[in-house]
């Protein structure tokens, strides 16, 4: 089973600083059947000038001729994947070598989504904290907080055949929810397998509209009642601010 190809899905706008980090760790994987389908949005930096010098017929490069944004971007690299297995690698992220074979381990057991634990970080040597989810996550405890970090969700795309991105805030928590009520749960490998870079952006974005989004995936996406809403609205802040703890 280890000849499975794994697609790897990686967005990437005005990405030169961190971009040729994050295909590196790619290509240092110990599992090395993979296929790479990195989108550029656009870009008007160097990012496609860095992503042509890898010279490695696994790395596909699509162009969009216009900005259209992290989910229809990541929604055309998925019309190309071909492998058994999708999994998800945004371009200022990076994998720990034995990401994909950790995994791999436990989809050949028999499941259909596995992710892991991660850390956050700013540089290489200024860890800031580990993000870690239980080793068994419902559907149930999806609804009340995101506990699959992209960077580190993998799934069976012969099960649940290929899992579009909505273009709306959360878009990578609306589609993991949309495969967790399929499989009803996921595996969670407990230990670090990837670290999410804390930047700029995503220490300063707008916590009005990440509390916006999450009310209405709960009254638009997934039209549940006022009452139901607000119990796992509930939930979604206790989780929240014990992540900042």
């Amino acid at each position: 089973m280890r000849n499975e190809v794994v697609s790897i899905v990686m967005p990437a706008y005005n990405a030169e600083t961190y971009i040729k980090e994050s295909i590196n760790s790619v290509m240092a994987q110990d599992f090395q059947n993979w296929r790479l389908y990195i989108v550029d949005d656009a870009s008007s930096d160097n990012t496609v000038d860095i992503i042509n010098g890898f010279c490695d017929k696994r790395i596909t490069l699509i162009y969009n001729e216009k900005n259209l944004g992290v989910a229809r971007s990541r929604n055309r690299a998925l019309n190309m994947c071909a492998g058994k297995y999708i999994t998800f690698l945004d371009s200022d992220d990076i994998w720990c070598k034995d990401k994909l074979s950790k995994q791999l381990e436990i989809l050949e057991q028999g499941w259909t989504v596995v992710c892991a634990n991660y850390t956050t970080f700013r540089n290489e040597n200024e860890i800031i904290r580990m993000r870690c989810s239980p080793e068994i996550i419902t559907y149930s405890m999806m609804l009340k907080s995101n506990f699959i970090g992209n960077l580190t969700g993998i799934y069976n795309k012969e099960v649940l055949g290929v899992v579009y991105q909505e273009p709306y805030g959360h878009e990578d928590y609306i589609m993991w929810l949309k495969i967790l009520s399929v499989t009803k749960k996921a595996y969670c490998i407990q230990q670090p397998l990837a670290k999410y870079r804390l930047s700029a952006a995503s220490l300063s974005s707008n916590k009005l509209n990440a509390i916006l989004w999450q009310w209405n995936i709960y009254r638009k996406h997934l039209r549940l009642s006022s009452v139901k809403s607000a119990y796992f609205f509930l939930f979604y802040l206790f989780y929240s601010i014990k992540k900042r703890v």
